[in-house]
């Protein structure tokens, strides 16, 4: 039998959208956002804190989703630390296998950190986003410190049987190595200078690859031939005490 319609629902004028989309099969209302001025990381950000301060608002049931360029941003993100984590592990244990030594190869990544502060820091003077070039041109930037901290601790080694103590062979080593680690250090920066300073149209994207070599290496020389062969003397000279 027929039957009105008033009967089993309401219907009233309002507004609301005009399709229903549906992800993962559960209904969502999309909402799309560009990005104009501004790196996509400071919009991530504040859209973060926008979602916090306005969960208590939501629905019961509902619950806000980041996607789009954000989420690919933010995976990329965790591949690539990942990544620097597990070169910087490996690169360790190669080291370990041809030194045949566990000490040493701790030695050699010991100028690491510094590798590390310097892209901070050089990204912070240069008002760059962390972006996946700029992880990109950490990893960049281990290789070359890491092959740099090799030069003087292999020589330093080497030199360890015929002197008297740890510090004169780290001494040795430190003003033999200087010219090599210098130009290797050098050449890679100057190298990465044209990209760091962004010139020409489109190149400001892989500007920070460039700046994190930079600032990698600016503080990574300085600790492989100042504080390498300091570190190299104190670790032998306990090694020979004991």
């Amino acid at each position: 039998p027929m039957q009105l319609l008033s009967s089993l629902a309401g219907i009233q004028r309002g507004q609301g959208p005009g399709t229903v989309s549906h992800y993962n099969i559960a209904p969502v209302l999309d909402i799309y956002g560009a990005v104009d001025g501004t790196d996509l990381g400071s919009v991530a950000a504040q859209i973060d804190r926008l979602v916090q301060n306005n969960s208590k608002y939501l629905a019961r049931g509902s619950r806000v989703a980041v996607r789009g360029q954000i989420d690919t941003m933010r995976s990329s993100f965790r591949g690539l630390i990942a990544g620097l984590a597990f070169s910087i592990v490996l690169v360790y244990m190669l080291i370990v296998i041809n030194f045949q030594s566990w000490l040493d190869p701790f030695i050699i990544i010991s100028a690491l950190p510094a590798a590390l502060a310097g892209i901070v820091w050089f990204l912070f003077v240069t008002h760059t986003t962390v972006s996946v070039p700029a992880l990109t041109g950490s990893i960049m930037c281990m290789g070359v410190a890491t092959a740099n901290s090799i030069l003087v601790v292999s020589f330093a080694k080497e030199q360890l049987p015929d002197l008297d103590t740890a510090a004169d062979a780290a001494l040795l080593a430190g003003f033999t190595r200087f010219r090599p680690v210098l130009m290797t250090a050098l050449a890679m920066m100057i190298g990465m200078l044209p990209m760091a300073l962004g010139l020409g149209e489109g190149s400001e994207q892989n500007a920070p690859l460039g700046r994190a070599v930079i600032g990698g290496l600016l503080f990574a020389t300085v600790a492989t031939l100042f504080f390498v062969p300091s570190f190299f003397a104190l670790l032998h000279n306990r090694r020979r005490g004991a």
